[in-house]
């Protein structure tokens, strides 16, 4: 499969999906498509061009450059730094300010985020067939653990950004991190990380634009005690986590 044509299939899917979302959420209108999809798409078309060669970044130079500078780097940092933006926004929505969302809606949101990452992210190894740089198999493209760093990243940035930049700060620079030491590890072609970069965020972008607040906004930890009476005296009893 043509690479290239890569880029139009997921812009006609964007659209089709931004098209279906055009109902409102909570009364308010979905994201426009440009914030959607505009840091994703750069990402993608900038993975696509790297492809090429003799050119700005060819991803043949740039895997010359490791090779020179950087050909016994070995790391497995990589396997786990991709979930920490996740984890860590998970635990801080267990301190008392919490997160924007609560608990079922943002562990929905998040499993949601995970699923459209996934899907795409194999589609595509699947599909385009293409070798890794060390030459172990043919599912280069796109990087799995660069998408599954910055869909966490964006889901830290979407749930905390509200209580300080920093947090985004960090997420996507650990999620930068993990991109780098793809390629670093010869695991990835930049191609492969700065399209799989751009699946995560779009990923979680298009779940955040769609979702149904189905439970509503409640705060953590809500406690509803109520009499009842069904057949004699009772107690309603009901903790919101």
């Amino acid at each position: 499969m043509n690479c290239k044509l890569i880029l139009l299939s997921m812009l006609v899917t964007i659209q089709a999906l931004a098209g279906a979302s055009d109902s409102t959420r909570k009364g308010q209108p979905v994201r426009p498509i440009v914030q959607i999809a505009a840091v994703p798409v750069l990402l993608v078309a900038a993975g696509l061009y790297t492809e090429g060669s003799g050119h700005l970044l060819s991803r043949y130079d740039v895997r010359s450059w490791r090779n020179d500078h950087y050909g016994s780097f070995k790391t497995h940092v990589d396997d786990y730094l991709q979930y920490a933006p996740a984890l860590a926004a998970l635990a801080v929505g267990l301190t008392p300010k919490g997160t924007r969302n609560d608990w079922p809606n943002k562990l929905l949101l998040l499993a949601k985020s995970e699923l459209l990452m996934t899907t795409i992210s194999t589609s595509l190894k699947y599909a385009t067939h293409i070798e890794r740089p060390d030459g172990s198999n043919f599912h280069s493209f796109p990087s799995g653990h660069t998408a599954q760093a910055f869909v966490a990243a964006t889901f830290m940035h979407k749930e905390l950004r509200h209580r300080s930049v920093w947090y985004s700060v960090g997420a996507y620079t650990a999620a930068s991190a993990v991109g780098a030491m793809r390629v670093l590890n010869n695991k990835h072609w930049i191609s492969d990380v700065l399209t799989g970069a751009g699946i995560g965020i779009l990923s979680a972008n298009l779940v955040y634009a769609t979702h149904q607040y189905r439970w509503g906004k409640r705060p953590a930890g809500q406690t509803t005690l109520l009499p009842t009476w069904n057949q004699g005296p009772g107690l309603y009893f009901c903790y919101r986590f």
